[in-house]
This record gives C-alpha cells, sequence and structure tokens, in this order.
C-alpha cells in the first residue's frame, strides 16, 4: 500500500496552508534554476531545437500559468467543470497571451518574441505569486476550488525538471546537489505477480490529471518484474558487445532511428579505451556503474530487453507493482519507459486545460515512475509520463520483465 505520509499522496490531497507553502517553494527552485542559467549562459541565449525553449520564455510561462488559470480565471472555484475559454481580463502584463499561452505560441516562434527583461520577468512572478496567495487564502477547502492551485503547483514543478534537462543538454551545472543521480544497489531482484485482476488508474477525492482517471479493471498475467531500474553496469555491456551495430536487437522503428542519429552508445556517454565517461556538469567525468542508465530512448530501452531476453512492462504491470509491493519495488531514480502507448482510459473527459493530454493520445509512450530532477511532491506511482519515443533529453531509463 501506499504510505500516507507520501509526498506526492499529501500535494494531491494538499490544503491552504500546505499549498501555500509548496507554492512558494516550487517558486524558489524555479528562480534558483533561473539563475544558473544567468550564470551559463551569455545573454540567456540557446540554439533553437525541440526540445529547448528560451529560458526567459520559460520563467515568465510558469507565472503566466499560474496567473491564467487562478487569478484571472472567473471560474476557477469550478475546477474541472471550468470552462477553459471563458472570458479573462488582463493580468500584470498586458498582452501576456501574446508573450506565454502555449497553446498559442508556436515553439519556433519564442525565440524572436519581445519578452520583458528577466528583472522584469521576475518581478512580473514576485506580483503573481502574492495574488495566488492572497486568492488562496479565500478559498474554500474543497476540491474543486483548490483544484488550480494544485494544477499550477505541479505544472510549475514540470517546468522546473524540464528546466533541468535543459540545463544537462546544455552543459549548464546545476548547484543544488538535489538534483544530481545517486548510486544503486547491486542487487536487482524479481518481484514476482500472480495473475489477476488489477484496478489501473485513479478514482476518488485530491487532485488528479485527467488522464489519469476512469479507473477501472484489468485482468494481467502473471509476471516477475525487476525489483530496480537498470544501473549503467547492467546496460553497458550490450554497448560493448556491439548492441548498436546489431539490427537484430531493434524494431523496426528503432532502425530508422539509428540510420537517422548514428549513436555510438547512449547520449551523454562516451567510451575511451577501456573506460566509461559521461557529461555532466559542463565536463566529461569518470561514469559511475552504479548510477541509474539514463538519457535512453524508448527504443534503447527495447533493445537492450531483446538482447536480454527480458521484454518492458506494461504500464499496469508498473503501477500493480510499485502499489502491491511498495517497500520492494524500488523507484524514483529515472522515468522508466514501459510497453504502453499513450491513450485514453476508455470515458476519458478532458479538463479545462485542453491541451495537457488529448493532442499526445497515440502519438507518445507512457513513462512510470520519477527521476533524480523530479520534486518529491509530483512522485506518484499512478501519474502517467509521456514522451515520444526517440526524446533522450529525458531522465529516462528502464526496468524489465522476464519474457
Amino acid at each position: 500500500m501506499i504510505s500516507p505520509h507520501d509526498p506526492a499522496q499529501s500535494v494531491r490531497h494538499a490544503g491552504l496552508a500546505e499549498l501555500d507553502v509548496a507554492l512558494r517553494s516550487s517558486r524558489q527552485d524555479t528562480l534558483a534554476t533561473f539563475a544558473d542559467f544567468e550564470r551559463g549562459l551569455h545573454e540567456l541565449a540557446v540554439p533553437h531545437g525541440e526540445t529547448l525553449n528560451p529560458p526567459l520564455w520559460e520563467l515568465g510561462h510558469v507565472g503566466w500559468f499560474q496567473e491564467f488559470w487562478i487569478a484571472r480565471n472567473p471560474q476557477r472555484n469550478a475546477g474541472v467543470n471550468a470552462e477553459p475559454e471563458v472570458l479573462r481580463a488582463s493580468g500584470v502584463r498586458p498582452q501576456a497571451d501574446a508573450l506565454y499561452h502555449s497553446s498559442e505560441v508556436a515553439h519556433a516562434t519564442r525565440w524572436a518574441l519581445p519578452l520583458p527583461s528577466a528583472d522584469a520577468t521576475r518581478a512580473d512572478l514576485a506580483a503573481q505569486l502574492a495574488r495566488t496567495l492572497e486568492l488562496l487564502r479565500q478559498a474554500d477547502g474543497d476540491d474543486a476550488a483548490l483544484y488550480f492551485f494544485r494544477l499550477a503547483l505541479l505544472h510549475e514543478d514540470m517546468h522546473h525538471e524540464a528546466a533541468l534537462g535543459m540545463a544537462q543538454s546544455l552543459g549548464l551545472p546545476i548547484a543544488d546537489v538535489r538534483w544530481h543521480p545517486a548510486p544503486l544497489g547491486e542487487r536487482r531482484a524479481e518481484l514476482a505477480f500472480a495473475a489477476g485482476p488489477w484496478t489501473v488508474g485513479r478514482s476518488g477525492p485530491g487532485f488528479a490529471f485527467d488522464n489519469e482517471l476512469q479507473a477501472h479493471v484489468q485482468r494481467l498475467p502473471a509476471s516477475h518484474i525487476d525489483s530496480r531500474v537498470l544501473r549503467w553496469a547492467d546496460y553497458l555491456p550490450f554497448v560493448e558487445a556491439n548492441g548498436y551495430t546489431e539490427p537484430r536487437w531493434w524494431s523496426d522503428a528503432g532502425c530508422t532511428w539509428l540510420a537517422a542519429e548514428r549513436p555510438v552508445g547512449p547520449r551523454y556517454t562516451r567510451r575511451t579505451g577501456r573506460s566509461w565517461q559521461q557529461w555532466r556538469q559542463g565536463q566529461w567525468c569518470e561514469l559511475d556503474p552504479t548510477w541509474p542508465a539514463c538519457h535512453l530512448t524508448a527504443f534503447e530501452a527495447e533493445a537492450w530487453c531483446r538482447w536480454a531476453g527480458r521484454r518492458l512492462p506494461t504500464e499496469a504491470e508498473w503501477e500493480r507493482a510499485a502499489v502491491d509491493q511498495a517497500g520492494a519495488f524500488e523507484w524514483g531514480q529515472v522515468w522508466e519507459w514501459t510497453a504502453s502507448p499513450f491513450e485514453p482510459y476508455a470515458g476519458f473527459e478532458a479538463h479545462p486545460y485542453r491541451d495537457y493530454s488529448a493532442p499526445w493520445f497515440g502519438s507518445r509512450r507512457v513513462l512510470r515512475g520519477a527521476s533524480f530532477m523530479t520534486q518529491p511532491r509530483m512522485r506518484d506511482p499512478r501519474y502517467r509520463n509521456f514522451y515520444a519515443p526517440h526524446r533522450n533529453d529525458v531522465p529516462a531509463g528502464l526496468r524489465s520483465c522476464q519474457l
């Protein structure tokens, strides 16, 4: 069973006082990581790229999102029943929608926007947060009235993790050691599960993302699943056995990715003689084989499984193990690729933030768990993360099941 003291569970049910503390804490981390970008980037410039955003845009966007759904939302007390297109007054910065509305501002255009300065953006965020906390103090304590406060909190936490991943891709040092990986124990046991029904998804009170709802029963086969994710010591023998040049280990989509990208090994790693190095904090350092294998695509995860005679778990199998054997099932070190495409549960109903789930059904793969870059309050065994299978900027790895 899930511990009642789990921070992810508590934030899903957080009341006024807990949300006040969490919103302030999240903003402190946002600003601290932005300061790392200011120290490491000349004029905060980043190259155009699918997985990047201008840091100044990211900073303004998290404040805009909070204000858009709370202070500017006349239906904020309606929770999931709020009308997303309701007429809104302007906020702290007039015309902010034209700068930060991610559903309407095309990704490729964000580098050319007339964004306010870093100091002006910080001032906007301070004013937006002050108004949010004022409205929080006036709010009722029920789930509907607190829905958008919880949503804005977790949205900012997601963008904080994205900023950490972007810093890794740019080779920027991150000062806070909370966001660095940690070693894993050598033992990788197998946890056994008998065939039987499992209720997938979330129901009941508290906050939920729309794609988590519509709890339903699935009948799962008997399975044996790893008790922890793979370490580099588990993954690198596949690379050393010329795994990246053997098409038999790769799916058709994986072979297409190999042909296009021509990797010789996992991202942020290189072989030097008989040793391996990893690119971290802007420099090459000796790779620690006890760290979790990380920044792998779904194609690499599947290829390792074929090479090892294993398979990826489905998201339902992963969820059953994480909830039913919480004490033995170690997770939270890296996001974990599953075999499941990101699809809606039957009866899916989109929440007011329409672009959160629905646009991505059918084109993404489900990841479960959390990573060393994830805020602890985000870590939830029923949370469904989702990315395109070719993404390796995400701190993602894998665990496996017996065939």
